[in-house]
């Protein structure tokens, strides 16, 4: 135990634990710091530099500055910096794994994998900063249009908790290869695994004040001048509805370009042909992956009646037989949530359902003792009015109903304000094509529980938000168009 503990602390104290601003690793100007926290332990795992509304101002400025070399160096330089991130970050996976683990709680093995995956964002946009594309062409009257695309300028990345570097690789890797200077807000739960990608960048020969990080507890006095300030154009976040449209009506003062994702109601669909046994393994990626912390678990499982109650069970017995624990150790692969609020809302849902009448075939009641655990729950028979069918769930929580035509589940998974992603399950080509143009979705995971891809443009409609992140279309938030008439004298 101590030797793993003293890993533990070797792996935090290596990172960064200061504001980077202008190339330098610098403390606060008033030289405050917060504390991080280990979910699983609650116990303090440092203290990192927070940035105040000077520290802002700072990187701005230097985000600024650097803006017309950046923009002006070769695409292939651009490129070969975030090719040799990715190479940095995948010979680091085991010490980045590590410490993200410590700091947001989930299971070591996913940890890697999303080191994996946000390396492979670096990779992707290191690949699409060459073939940024314009066009000549001849106008209906005869003259001569040039169409040119352009780095936007400095961006402002607000980050979220839950996937705390692919959130951040997935905002700096297309600002980097489109040419745009950038600063990160990460999020107070999780800013370790944002310095250590920077650090990354870093060492690799970003220039100074490309990518400019300011970690803080208070988001809104820290962010709001960067957002008023007429330099910035662009703001990106990912995060809760509520902050989103607070956002939005901040930047619409200053007619601030925006790209928003902001949470979902995913429904999962199980028709009566599906493949049941894929399904089941579906169901366990869509939801328990990341401890069903993320925007894209699934929300609502719609099962065909005949399916519904073979479905809730089997599921409940493979969600029961999951091991809970620190996710550091490698048997566990259920962590604790991100804090006790997370874990008091998730509580708060499932309360509300059984209350109401539903039954939880597992799980259920809070774990009780140290860490913000939340056991895995199967939850069926739920009144068509409860809370957890309607709200984002961000935890491992499954309610399942069921229903008997095709109509009645795209109207079932249609009836919510949200609209990220849906996963359908059927053999049948031509339902699961007719179900997924049906859907008012962004994304649709047709057979299968994960759809994420940095080479897939990830967004959603409707309150989910707009804007695309990966993909060739995760560029062009990055982008700005400029149409050159041309003379023919």
């Amino acid at each position: 135990m101590a030797t793993q503990g003293a890993t533990e602390a070797a792996a935090i104290a290596a990172v960064p634990n200061r504001l980077l601003i202008d190339g330098d690793w610098r403390d606060a100007v008033d030289g405050g710091a917060f504390p991080v926290e280990d979910p699983a332990t609650e116990e303090v795992l440092g203290r990192v530099a927070e940035a105040g509304p000077p520290d802002a101002a700072l990187a701005l400025d230097a985000a600024v500055r650097a803006q017309p070399d950046w923009a002006g160096r070769a695409p292939g330089e651009r490129a070969d910096i975030l090719r040799d991130a990715y190479d940095a970050l995948v010979a680091r996976e085991d010490e980045v794994a590590l410490v993200m683990t410590l700091e947001m709680g989930k299971p070591l093995a996913q940890a890697r994998e999303e080191v994996a995956y946000a390396a492979a964002y670096l990779r992707w946009f290191s690949e699409e900063a060459v073939r940024v594309e314009g066009g000549y062409q001849v106008a209906p009257d005869g003259r001569r249009m040039l169409i040119m695309r352009q780095p936007l300028g400095p961006a402002l990345a607000i980050l979220p908790w839950n996937w705390p570097l692919v959130m951040a690789a997935r905002e700096v890797a297309p600002a980097l290869a489109a040419g745009c200077t950038m600063i990160l807000k990460p999020s107070r739960l999780t800013p370790y695994s944002t310095l250590l990608l920077a650090d990354v960048l870093q060492r690799c020969g970003l220039p100074a004040g490309v990518l400019n990080v300011i970690p803080t507890t208070h988001s809104a006095p820290v962010t709001g001048p960067l957002i008023e300030d007429p330099r910035l154009r662009l703001l990106t976040f990912t995060g809760s509805g509520e902050i989103g449209q607070a956002l939005m009506a901040k930047a619409a003062e200053h007619t601030l370009r925006l790209s928003m994702e902001l949470g979902g109601n995913a429904p999962f669909i199980v028709f009566p042909d599906a493949d049941l046994d894929a399904a089941i393994e579906g169901a366990l990626l869509a939801k328990v992956r990341n401890v069903g912390e993320s925007c894209t678990a699934a929300n609502r499982f719609l099962v065909a009646e005949p399916l519904a109650e073979g479905f809730a069970s089997r599921l409940a017995e493979r969600m029961g037989a999951m091991r809970m624990g620190r996710g550091t150790d490698p048997e566990v692969q259920v962590g604790p949530l991100a804090n006790r609020e997370q874990r008091d809302q998730v509580a708060e849902l499932v309360d509300d359902a059984l209350s109401g009448g539903a039954r939880a075939l597992i799980g259920g009641r809070p774990h009780e003792g140290r860490g913000h655990f939340y056991p895995p729950t199967v939850l069926d028979r739920l009144p068509p009015d409860a809370r957890v069918l309607r709200e984002e769930i961000f935890g491992p929580v499954a309610p399942v109903v069921s229903f008997e035509t095709e109509e009645q589940a795209i109207a079932a998974a249609n009836d919510t304000e949200y609209g990220l992603v849906a996963y359908v399950w059927t053999r049948d080509m031509s339902r699961a094509l007719r179900v997924s143009e049906a859907l008012e979705t962004g994304m649709v995971g047709l057979n299968q529980g994960v759809v994420s891809n940095p080479a897939a443009p990830f967004g959603g409609v409707k309150r989910s938000g707009f804007g695309r992140k990966g993909g060739r279309q995760g560029l062009e938030e990055y982008l700005e168009t400029k149409y050159i008439a041309l003379g023919r004298d």
